[in-house]
């Protein structure tokens, strides 16, 4: 019941979060903010197509920690940015590039953590997923520590990722959906290795990975290769009736997510006159 209780505050949290955003924020203040934004992104993901990748990792490495605030973007010796988990965060170069110009066109209106959030919805456009309208006027914060940075690990059970999720006043159709999304980039090689040939020292693949994935070979250029054909819909067990519906249902799996990256995306948000709008997204106003 206890539990029961908590997810219910959460929830109406995460409602009254959503409420304080809307489409077309910033259409009086700023009206060229997203046009701005999608062209500096499309000129990027012409030179690289995987900005897609790393502006979701950034964007949900934002939102897991203090909420979506830009807190990763802050440079000091002690923030978030300098956090393990954060080493392979990149594309702050392309933050403060559309930054500047946003800045240019009207200064001191658009957040960091908008900026984000816009840079990443347009990535995955160009990627080939939905397009979708996302409701804007984040705040930046105030606040970035290392010490608060506690995200999953590549080995973190299925269990607890979904927990991890409705601990944010998601469910567990939107994290299968966001974890779904991590396909579009790459693995690590060491982040798996030992599950095709000895896991957990046994000399052995990991016995619950698909048999025809381990069959293929240790290559790392074929594990690439098949990743995002076989383990967006095949890895999670625990959820399987969800990974089924997706697998059998584009059409599903991308309203799901864009429903999951919109709830994401308002996640512990700043509104109103909390926060601020920093000029620099790398340091605080």
């Amino acid at each position: 019941m206890m539990k029961f209780s908590s997810l219910l505050v959460l929830f109406f949290i995460f409602l009254i979060a959503l409420a304080q955003l809307r489409v077309g924020f910033y259409s009086r203040s700023c009206p060229q903010a997203e046009t701005i934004v999608r062209n500096l992104v499309r000129q990027r993901f012409g030179v690289d197509p995987t900005v897609t990748a790393a502006l979701l990792r950034m964007h949900f490495h934002d939102c897991f920690v203090r909420g979506c605030d830009a807190s990763l973007l802050i440079d000091s010796t002690n923030s978030e940015k300098t956090a393990g988990p954060n080493g392979s965060v990149r594309e702050f170069d392309l933050i403060d590039r559309i930054k500047a110009q946003l800045e240019a066109a009207c200064p001191s209106t658009v957040s960091c953590a908008d900026i984000i959030t816009l840079a990443t919805r347009d990535s995955v456009a160009l990627a080939g997923g939905p397009s979708y309208s996302i409701p804007m006027g984040r705040r930046d914060g105030l606040v970035s520590n290392n010490v608060d940075v506690a995200l999953p690990g590549p080995t973190i059970s299925v269990a607890g990722a979904v927990s991890l999720f409705t601990n944010k006043g998601m469910n567990v159709f939107d994290a299968v959906a966001l974890l779904g999304a991590h396909t579009v980039g790459q693995g690590n090689c060491g982040l798996f290795n030992d599950r095709i040939t000895n896991f957990r020292g046994t000399g052995r693949p990991d016995p619950s990975m698909d048999p025809a994935l381990v069959s293929s070979g240790p290559s790392i250029s074929t594990l690439l290769r098949t990743l995002d054909r076989r383990s967006r819909y095949a890895l999670l067990r625990q959820t399987r009736g969800v990974v089924a519906r997706y697998a059998n249902n584009n059409a599903f799996f991308k309203r799901q997510f864009v429903r999951a990256m919109i709830k994401m995306g308002a996640v512990d948000v700043l509104t109103g006159r909390a926060g601020e709008i920093r000029r620099n997204c790398r340091r605080f106003s």
